[in-house]
């Protein structure tokens, strides 16, 4: 018999750094000696924390077998196309502790056998030592949260009204944070969660919040921030000549030519998929005198049918003071005020009067209703006049103005102390907006909104002088304002300045007059689908200016018969494009997307 014998020396290692090579000798098959060989190669027998598989190729003559004596890592013997290498599979799972482990390998043939040590690296550890849910006072407040993890946690996610603090290291593996919960304005109890991680590891911290005072009314319906507010707000529609109509000084429903409104027209707008309904309101002809400025009962009365037919239908609506200023024909007139301190007085008293008047009259309504101090306040020449060398005297008066709107609504207390308003700045211009509005102060934080108008350029959208818009467009467009770099530029502006900053934007008007022909509806529906789609984008919600007008060209722009909610033209395509551009989450549906589709002229 032949002496066995090893001819190598070795050291059991965790990674070799050269391949060995182990000679025994043996007797063959028909009785003679031979000498097989067994090279165990060069390789890292570390693992990652995640877990992993590696192939190790044993080159041999003989069989051999490869073990582990821990579970968490397994050995499986493949199939080789080699006589000559034996190839095995070392694989585990994710490491669940927080510590390293360690597993020997043992490579074994007859009178054999050979250990190489194998680590895995420490698993990620995760564990909420504070007690959850946690429950919040409905008056909000902080709270703190500790954890144990094997490196520092990461708070991945708050809900709009809970915000969290860095992470405190307190040392041996625990850590503690501090959780802000904001009042709850709602009359609805609210829970939602906190996500934290530690690498693969995650831990959901549920908070509940009972519901607020039911005099606050339900302010959840528009979110704590301006991107959830536009999106809350979403696709908007203006019921645009109706109650801001007038006729001799004296405001009517029907005096510029469009029915009576029904419910029925709200709920065509709500199925059509717009969210907010802004109605213009002109209260010429309906206001006493002074100092009382007392608002006629039936009007407001037909005002607040309206408003709770918008409510039914489930939309947002937005209510203002319309054409009692604007070009300062009538008693909202800044051009005198701003000159004269005692026609400013008695504006401001009216002002103050009829908000009051107004606010009260709406102080059971929740967040879905929204006030709008005035609209396109200016001297008579749309931001071109008096105030480009006064001196800023207008833009003050129009401060003043705001300020005193959002101090008479906050006095009237109930749901009008929290709920959002719109704040125009001088002719709702944004250049002008974004140069001189001041924010006015107010009791509560984050329920103020900025508000400006686009329809820029004016000679395509509301005069159709021109039938042609962007850059597909070669010939009949306007001279500027006519491509899509000028919209992001205006849109990117007002974010910088507002929505950057915590302060929500929308527009309150957009629009494009219906076309007579193909090819010019064609740019028309692209103009309008991509101010919609950069509004989305840079987080504002826009709101089409419909005047009930089923013709086509110059201050033409309906889309819904006022009276029975019919589509007028071919409405249905225009605010279905609008929807989408103002409300689609689909990922792949993009600003440059919407672009890349523009017509061919």
């Amino acid at each position: 018999m032949n002496k066995l014998k090893h001819i190598f020396g070795f050291a059991a290692l965790a990674a070799m750094t050269l391949a060995t090579t182990f000679a025994t000798a043996c007797s063959d098959d028909d009785g003679g000696s031979a000498t097989p060989e067994i090279t165990i190669p060069t390789m890292d027998l570390t693992f990652a924390k995640e877990g992993e598989s590696k192939t190790m190729n044993i080159k041999s003559n003989v069989d051999i077998e490869v073990s582990s004596d821990e579970e968490w890592l397994t050995v499986t013997a493949e199939t080789s196309d080699s006589k000559t290498i034996r190839k095995f599979t070392l694989a585990c799972d994710e490491n669940p502790n927080d510590t390293a482990r360690t597993a020997n390998i043992t490579v074994t043939a007859t009178n054999f056998s050979q250990t190489l040590k194998a680590t895995q690296a420490a698993g990620d550890m995760l564990t909420v030592s504070t007690a959850t849910p946690i429950s919040a006072s409905a008056d909000g407040g902080e709270y703190t949260v500790e954890l144990t993890a094997s490196a520092t946690p990461e708070v991945d996610s708050t809900p709009s009204w809970i915000t969290a603090s860095s992470m405190t290291d307190n040392g041996d593996k625990t850590y503690a944070f501090t959780l802000t919960v904001s009042k709850n304005y709602t009359s609805q109890a609210r829970q939602d969660t906190v996500v934290v991680s530690n690498g693969s590891k995650t831990a959901d911290i549920v908070v509940t919040q009972p519901a607020g005072s039911s005099s606050t009314g339900d302010m959840s319906a528009l979110g704590d921030d301006p991107t959830s507010i536009a999106r809350a707000l979403g696709m908007g529609w203006n019921l645009g000549n109706q109650f801001d109509a007038y006729s001799n000084n004296v405001a009517s429903e029907t005096a510029w030519g469009n029915q009576a409104v029904t419910a029925a027209t709200f709920q065509a707008v709500a199925a059509a998929g717009i969210k907010t309904v802004r109605i213009p309101i002109t209260w010429l002809g309906h206001v006493g005198s002074a100092p009382d400025y007392t608002i006629d009962a039936d009007w407001l009365a037909r005002i607040t049918e309206v408003v709770n037919m918008a409510e039914a239908a489930g939309l947002n609506v937005i209510i203002n003071i319309h054409h009692d200023g604007a070009d300062s024909a009538h008693w909202l007139d800044i051009k005198t005020a701003a000159t004269d301190d005692d026609t400013n007085t008695a504006i401001k008293a009216q002002l103050k009067a009829m908000w009051t008047q107004i606010a009260n009259n709406f102080a059971d309504k929740g967040s879905f209703l929204i006030f709008e101090a005035m609209n396109e306040i200016h001297d008579g020449f749309w931001g071109w006049g008096a105030n480009r060398s006064d001196g800023g005297a207008q833009y003050k008066v129009m401060n003043e103005w705001l300020q005193v709107f959002v101090d008479a609504v906050r006095a009237t207390g109930g749901n009008n102390t929290y709920r959002y308003l719109g704040i125009p700045g001088y002719c709702t211009n944004p250049d002008l907006t974004i140069a001189n509005l001041v924010i006015p102060t107010d009791v509560v934080e984050d329920r103020l909104l900025v508000a400006v108008h686009f329809y820029d350029p004016t000679d395509y959208t509301l005069n159709a002088t021109y039938n042609y818009w962007g850059h597909t467009a070669t010939s009949d467009k306007a001279t500027w304002g006519c491509d899509e770099d000028y919209v992001t530029s205006v849109f990117g502006k007002l974010k910088t300045k507002f929505i950057d900053n915590g302060i929500p934007v929308y527009i309150g008007e957009i629009g494009c007059v219906h076309r007579s022909t193909d090819a010019a509806e064609a740019f028309r529906l692209y103009y309008l689908e991509y101010v919609c789609k950069a509004a989305y984008t840079y987080s504002m919600a826009p709101i089409y200016w419909d005047n009930g007008s089923a013709s086509a060209g110059k201050e033409c722009s309906g889309l819904f018969n006022h009276g029975t909610g019919a589509y007028l033209n071919n409405a249905e395509e225009v605010v279905a494009v609008m929807v989408k551009g103002a409300t689609s989450t689909d990922a792949t549906y993009t600003l440059q997307s919407v672009y890349d589709s523009a017509p061919a002229q």
